[in-house]
């Protein structure tokens, strides 16, 4: 596979929702083999509706001509944010006050198998980020994920752990890491 991609930026969760679940349900359980409640299609659908009902919500899908490669997905984080409630550790004062400009939520970026290893996840992060006016930005891995790898990607990327957070009881307990944008 190539990494000759060509971007699509979507605002409405309906255009793509399909496409993302799909994408999720292939890389997270068939290729990560992260299976469980927390990690099925309808969970993931669920979490993917209330990510994309956030003002500012935005996706970026990328395609390998008429295949689609992966995705990713964020929201800014606004004044009443419950991101930062599951924090395992506590943040130095002043870290989690919000305003829906300080902090963007990078909540997905998955990449399919066939792509990894071209550069198409770093090209659909950095695409996704470009246009954005935050400040920083924050993710969850688990650390976990592709034996510790993916989180060592984001480390490369640019991203510190800053904690560790477990936002469902059936969740995994993630690393929760930041970047700055500006």
């Amino acid at each position: 596979m190539t990494a000759d991609i060509q971007f699509r930026h979507v605002c409405d969760v309906e255009e793509v929702r399909q496409t993302i679940i799909d994408i999720h349900v292939e890389v997270r359980a068939r290729d990560f083999s992260l299976t469980g409640p927390f990690y099925s299609a309808e969970r993931f659908g669920e979490r993917l509706t209330g990510h994309s009902a956030a003002p500012g919500w935005e996706a970026i899908i990328g395609y390998d001509e008429d295949e689609p490669v992966g995705f990713a997905y964020c929201t800014p984080l606004g004044p009443r944010t419950r991101w930062w409630t599951a924090m395992t550790t506590p943040l130095p004062e002043g870290y989690t006050d919000e305003t829906g400009s300080r902090t963007l939520a990078l909540n997905e970026i998955v990449v399919r198998k066939s792509w990894r290893g071209t550069g198409a996840a770093r090209r659909i992060h950095e695409e996704l980020l470009a246009g954005r006016t935050e400040p920083r930005v924050t993710l969850l891995v688990n650390p976990k994920a592709g034996e510790g790898k993916v989180q060592t990607v984001y480390e490369r990327w640019g991203y510190e752990k800053i904690g560790e957070q477990q936002p469902f009881p059936d969740s995994p307990v993630f690393a929760a890491m930041m970047r700055r944008l500006r």
